[in-house]
């Protein structure tokens, strides 16, 4: 191999065109530039290495299902059930089996920028996807855990193909036409519930965005309907919106001051 200039190989390493019998034969030269370029590879091979591993565990539950005899097994997660204003949000995924999704997790690990890339990817290759949205007031008709789970069904019952199997992120559903499984944690051990997970957050980040846009004062954009402390000081000054639950208690115990306010000033 000719003796590159540390600078083409910098350009080689960043457009990803070393390889391992050229980096063999970089570790002959005495340039302390070239080692770094060494270092940075053999670090970069290692994170990959991991990430190859990593990505086989979260396979675990999908394969196991697929040597049960389960063709179509979709992950299933949800966003947004902490939050004092908004939706919560839903998403079921299939997968295909020779997906390769290096590096997914948890999407509250994720970068957001991360999320959106990913968001893409996961709608350009699933087999079927569908989000499900409920909106504030239903979940302050019928509780924030009745209306995650209501979501969840929805977006299972309403995929274009329907699952042989459901994999949930830590909710036990019933009445789905398909056998099921509830796994604590399940967006960080299986690549279905991980993909799902993206969806969810970035499907209901957009939705949070949109309502900033009506009521900027709050920084929906931001907090994403959780009770930071700016929103909480904004919610206690400016008042509750149409977005917020108000079964919530900190929601519930500001309309309350509210109405014994304006009862005492009434008096």
């Amino acid at each position: 191999m000719k003796r590159e200039t540390i600078s083409d190989l910098k350009r080689l390493f960043q457009n990803g065109q070393l390889h391992d019998e050229m980096v063999q034969e970089l570790k002959k030269d005495d340039r302390k530039g070239v080692q770094k370029i060494v270092q940075s590879y053999e670090k970069q091979k290692q994170k990959e290495a991991e990430l190859e591993i990593k990505f086989e565990e979260m396979c675990q539950y999908e394969h196991r299902a697929n040597s049960n005899g389960k063709e179509f097994v979709a992950g299933v997660d949800e966003a947004g059930r902490g939050p004092l204003a908004g939706p919560v949000v839903a998403a079921a995924v299939i997968l295909p089996r020779d997906v390769k999704l290096l590096g997914l997790d948890d999407s509250k690990q994720l970068t957001e920028a991360m999320r959106e890339k990913y968001f893409t990817f996961i709608k350009e290759h699933a087999t079927s996807y569908h989000i499900a949205v409920i909106d504030n007031q239903t979940i302050d008709d019928m509780n924030i855990f009745e209306a995650t789970k209501l979501a969840m069904t929805q977006s299972i019952q309403k995929l274009d193909i329907q699952p042989d199997h459901a994999l949930i992120d830590a909710v036990q559903l019933h009445g789905l036409n398909c056998t099921s499984e509830s796994i604590v944690k399940g967006d960080a051990k299986s690549i279905s519930i991980a993909a799902a997970s993206i969806l969810a957050k970035v499907t209901r980040d957009r939705l949070m965005k949109e309502i900033h846009n009506e009521y900027p004062e709050y920084d929906f954009a931001s907090n994403m309907g959780y009770g930071t402390k700016f929103h909480m000081a904004k919610l206690e000054k400016i008042g509750v919106t149409p977005y917020h639950r108000k079964s919530f208690a900190p929601v519930k115990n500001v309309l309350k001051g509210r109405e014994e306010r304006r009862a005492t000033e009434s008096v």
